[in-house]
């Protein structure tokens, strides 16, 4: 049963669903994962405060085009964090491999960890990378950034104080789920 607020977007998903799913499975070649996507790209929708009107079959392509083409972007980025998951399983022995549960746990802990060093700016995603992933020295990493020590200070900093708040939001929600 379709409510008032939800009518807008079931108009929308009745006259423009074929085509978002359509224009999915070109862009992807995969019909699965054009099927999901189509479906967040409508699920989005539910989730904003104010609905958006449009005035035109173009306008509301153009707007379900950007919001797929941001999920396609975010199914892009899980599936490289994936795939580098399991370039890094294939070179441990199998008497090494965590259990599945661990590996799932591992994976979205990674995920977390990179859409975080996706929301940085540039600049201080690199810095912190260079520094604590490729063991730089501040100077060495202000040499490849052409910037200061003292800024490559700061811009390391910024990326922990985001690695802590991404610790204690986990934190938080593992005590959250602890029977009391």
């Amino acid at each position: 049963m379709t409510t008032a607020a939800h009518a807008p977007i079931a108009s929308l998903y009745r006259d423009h669903h074929r085509w978002l799913h359509a224009w999915l499975l070109r862009r992807l070649d995969n019909e699965c994962d054009a099927a999901d996507l189509a479906h967040d790209t409508f699920l989005r929708l539910l989730k904003v405060h104010t609905m958006p009107v449009f005035h035109s079959t173009g306008e509301a392509r153009a707007y379900l085009r950007t919001t797929a083409s941001r999920l396609c972007i975010n199914l892009w980025q899980r599936q490289e964090v994936e795939r580098s998951w399991q370039e890094t399983l294939a070179a441990l022995p199998p008497d090494h491999y965590p259990s599945a549960e661990r590996q799932a746990i591992i994976l979205q802990a990674l995920e977390e960890v990179a859409a975080m060093l996706r929301s940085l700016p540039p600049r201080v995603a690199k810095a912190f990378l260079l520094a604590e992933v490729s063991q730089m020295t501040d100077a060495e990493v202000a040499a490849r950034l052409k910037i200061s020590e003292r800024t490559v200070r700061n811009y390391v900093a910024q990326a922990m104080l985001a690695c802590l708040k991404l610790q204690a939001r986990d934190t938080v929600q593992q005590l959250s789920r602890m029977p009391t």
